[in-house]
């Protein structure tokens, strides 16, 4: 399965299961990233971290470490 890491800067992708547990689930859940949205990657910092992306009309900075936990389809 692909995750949201992996997903190149100016492609959609929706959100199919959340990994990760506790805070981190939490802190993914609390930005508006649930199963089934969509994703859009605006860009990525050239060393990976962070990755810009836009949820729900919402301007995010996600780590690196997040977007592995996001599974995309």
């Amino acid at each position: 399965m692909k995750t949201l890491k992996e997903v190149p800067a100016g492609q959609t992708a929706t959100v199919r299961r959340l990994g990760g547990d506790g805070a981190v689930r939490r802190r993914i859940m609390d930005m508006g990233i649930t199963k089934g949205v969509s994703v859009f990657v605006r860009k990525t910092a050239p060393l990976g971290d962070p990755i810009e992306v836009t949820v729900r009309g919402y301007e995010l900075s996600l780590r690196k470490a997040d977007a592995a936990m996001i599974e995309v389809g």
